[in-house]
C-alpha cells in the first residue's frame, strides 16, 4: 500500500484521487469521489497527497475540519524548476507545465486575484487551470524527473517539499487568524488620532497638525503632499529633494517637527485606521493571506491587510484569547549565522556557533572589541556596502573570516556576469533580464524610515543593465534566500510539533514567528521553536557547529515581546 496519492477537485465538489508509484504515475485505478473532504478523510495512511494548487485545496479541506501532513503542490514545484533552469517568469501553471511537456502552445498565467477582504480563495482563479488527473500526473511525473538533472537534486527535492510545506502552514495561519482586540484598537486610535470627523476626512490630530504646519510656513500648505512640502520649504529658502523623515529631520525650521508627527500619524491612519479595522478585522482575528515563498527570494509576502507592516503602536491590539498566550520568538543575528553554514567558513562557523552575541564575538576577533563596526562589517559584506569605512571594515573581515567573505563575493561575480545564483538549496535568482522587477526589500538594500517594511519602492538603478547593481542582489541573495530555506524547514517543524497540542502558528515574518497557545503550552512551545530551529539548521545545511538560537517572550500582548 501506498502512502503517497494524487487529488485533483472536480467542480461537483467531489474529487479524482489514485495511488501514486515512486515514478509519480498511478499505481491503481483513478477513482472518483463524490466528496472532497471525504476523499481525504477516509485515507488517513496517506501522508503526502499530490496535487495542482494548496491554496486551491487546502482552505477547502481546513473548512470542513481536514488537515493534511504533507502535501506536493505542482505549481509551485514549477516555479522553482523553471528558476533553477533559467526560465524565471515563465508560466507556471501546471496547464502551462503539459503544454511544454507536449510541445504545445503554452498558455499564459491567470491574473492574480486582488486581496479582498476576509475572503479564504485561492491566489489564482481555478477557472480554465484544472486538468484532469492523469495529465496533472504526467507533469508530476516529469517533475521529478527534472528534479534529478538539477545540480544538488537531494537538496532540490528538499527545498520543494518545504516549500509545500510553507503552502500549509500559509493556509492554516489564514484559516486561524492573528488574535486581535477591536475595542483596543479603536482606544489606540482615538489616543493618537482624536476624534473623527462625519464625511471621511482626517481626525481630529491630523487636521490640528496640518494647521500648525500651514502655520510654520506662513501659508496653506498640504502635509499630506510631498510636492506641496517640498516647494513650501524651497520658499522659505530650504531646499530639500524628498519629505523623507531622515532627510527632513536635519532641518531646522519650525515646521519639521509637526511635520514628522503628522506623517506618522498619517501612516497610522492610512494603513491600520478605522477602515482597515472594519475591513481585515473580523470574530476577534485579523486574517491577512500570507503566501509563502511570495518573492524570489523566498521572503513571505501578505496578499492584502499589510500584516508584515504592523506598526508598533498598533501591536497592542493583538492580543491572545483569555487563558491563552502569544509566544513570540525572533531568529538571533540570521543572516550571519546562514553565512556562516553557507560558506563553511570555519572562523565564523565557530563564532555562530557560540550562545554568546555573534557580533561581539566578531568584533573581539577583528574589530578590537567594537561591536558596532563588527556588525556594520558583517552586514557590509551581505549587502555589498563596501565604499568608505565599508572597504575597510570588509578588508578586515576578509583576513579574519576568508572563505565567508569570498562566498559573496563569488556570487556577486556571478550576479555581474549573468550567472544564475542559487541558494543552498537550490533556490535559482532570476537571470539578468528580470533582476529590475526586484524591490529593494528583495535585494537586500536598507529601505529609507519612509518606506513600510515589505513594500519599499522599486530600488533605483535596479535594471538589468546595472551589473553592479545586480552583484550587490546577488551577493544578498545566496543569504536571504537560504535564510528563507532554513525558515520553511524550522515552520514545517514547528507545524509537526504544534500539532501534537492545542497550539496554532498565527505569524510568521522573515525571522520571527508567533505562536497562540493555552498558557500552560507555552514552555512546550518555547521548547519545540528551539528544537525546531535546530532541526532546520541540520536539515537544511548538514552538521555544522552553527546555532541557530531565538530570543523567545511569552506574553499576553505582543507589543510586551519587544
Amino acid at each position: 500500500m501506498t502512502d503517497r496519492w494524487a487529488l485533483a477537485p472536480a467542480e461537483d465538489g467531489g474529487a479524482d484521487v489514485a495511488p501514486l508509484g515512486p515514478d509519480g504515475l498511478p499505481a491503481g485505478p483513478v477513482r472518483r469521489e463524490s466528496d472532497l473532504a471525504a476523499a481525504v478523510r477516509s485515507r488517513p495512511e496517506v501522508t503526502r497527497w499530490v496535487w495542482r494548487s494548496t491554496a486551491e485545496v487546502y482552505p477547502r479541506l481546513l473548512a470542513t475540519g481536514v488537515r493534511v501532513e504533507r502535501c506536493y503542490d505542482i505549481e509551485d514545484a514549477e516555479t522553482l524548476l523553471l528558476g533553477h533552469e533559467g526560465r524565471y517568469g515563465e508560466p507556471r501553471s501546471a496547464a502551462a507545465a503539459l503544454a511544454r511537456l507536449r510541445g504545445g502552445p503554452v498558455p499564459p498565467d491567470p491574473p492574480q486575484r486582488a486581496a479582498e477582504p476576509g475572503a479564504q480563495s485561492p491566489l489564482f482563479e481555478p477557472a480554465g487551470t484544472r486538468l484532469p488527473l492523469p495529465d496533472l500526473l504526467a507533469v508530476y511525473a516529469e517533475q521529478l524527473r527534472r528534479h534529478e538533472k538539477t545540480s544538488h537534486p537531494d537538496r532540490m527535492r528538499l527545498l520543494t517539499a518545504a516549500e509545500s510545506a510553507g503552502m500549509l502552514v500559509a493556509a492554516e495561519m489564514n484559516r486561524a487568524g492573528l488574535p486581535w482586540s477591536a475595542e483596543v484598537h479603536r482606544g489606540l486610535l482615538h489616543d493618537l488620532l482624536g476624534d473623527r470627523y462625519a464625511g471621511g476626512g482626517e481626525p481630529r490630530r491630523l487636521a490640528e497638525l496640518a494647521e500648525e504646519v500651514s502655520a510654520a510656513f506662513g501659508r496653506r500648505v498640504r502635509p499630506d503632499l510631498p510636492a506641496d512640502v517640498v516647494k513650501a520649504f524651497a520658499q522659505a529658502g530650504i531646499k530639500v529633494k524628498s519629505t523623507r523623515r531622515w532627510e527632513i529631520r536635519t532641518i531646522d525650521h519650525p515646521a519639521v517637527e509637526p511635520l514628522l508627527e503628522y506623517k506618522k500619524l498619517y501612516r497610522i491612519w492610512v494603513a491600520h485606521g478605522w477602515s482597515w479595522l472594519q475591513d481585515w478585522v473580523r470574530d476577534g482575528r485579523f486574517r491577512p493571506e500570507f503566501l509563502a515563498g511570495g518573492t524570489v527570494t523566498g521572503r513571505w509576502v501578505t496578499n492584502g491587510g499589510g500584516a508584515l507592516q504592523i506598526p508598533k503602536v498598533i501591536r497592542r491590539a493583538v492580543v491572545a484569547d483569555p487563558g491563552w498566550r502569544l509566544v513570540v520568538a525572533d531568529a538571533d543575528q540570521m543572516e550571519p549565522r546562514v553565512l556562516a553554514a553557507i560558506s563553511r567558513d570555519p572562523g565564523l562557523m565557530e563564532v555562530a556557533g557560540r550562545a554568546s552575541d555573534l557580533y561581539q564575538a566578531v568584533s573581539d576577533r577583528a574589530f578590537s572589541g567594537d561591536r558596532n563596526q563588527a556588525k556594520l562589517a558583517v552586514l557590509g559584506a551581505v549587502y555589498g556596502q563596501t565604499s568608505g569605512d565599508g572597504l575597510k571594515n570588509l578588508a578586515a573581515l576578509r583576513r579574519r573570516f576568508p572563505k565567508a567573505v569570498a562566498y559573496v563575493d563569488e556570487a556577486a561575480r556571478a550576479g555581474e556576469e549573468g550567472r544564475l545564483v542559487r541558494t543552498w538549496l537550490g533556490r535559482t535568482c532570476p537571470p539578468a533580464a528580470g533582476a529590475g522587477e526586484d524591490t529593494a526589500e528583495e535585494a537586500g538594500i536598507p529601505v529609507g524610515e519612509e518606506e513600510p517594511e515589505g513594500q519599499a519602492g522599486w530600488a533605483p538603478g535596479y535594471a538589468s543593465t546595472n551589473s553592479r547593481a545586480r552583484g550587490r542582489f546577488a551577493r544578498n541573495f545566496v543569504v536571504q534566500g537560504s535564510a528563507a530555506d532554513w525558515a520553511l524547514l524550522l515552520l514545517a517543524a514547528l507545524r509537526r510539533a504544534c500539532a501534537e497540542l492545542k497550539a496554532e502558528l498565527v505569524f510568521f515574518q522573515h525571522d520571527e514567528v508567533i505562536v497562540h497557545c493555552p498558557a500552560e503550552e507555552a514552555d512546550a512551545v518555547a521548547e519545540a521553536i528551539r528544537e525546531s530551529a535546530a532541526l532546520a539548521g541540520r536539515l537544511t545545511f548538514g552538521e555544522t557547529p552553527v546555532r541557530f538560537p531565538f530570543t523567545t517572550a511569552v506574553v499576553e500582548c505582543y507589543a510586551d515581546a519587544k
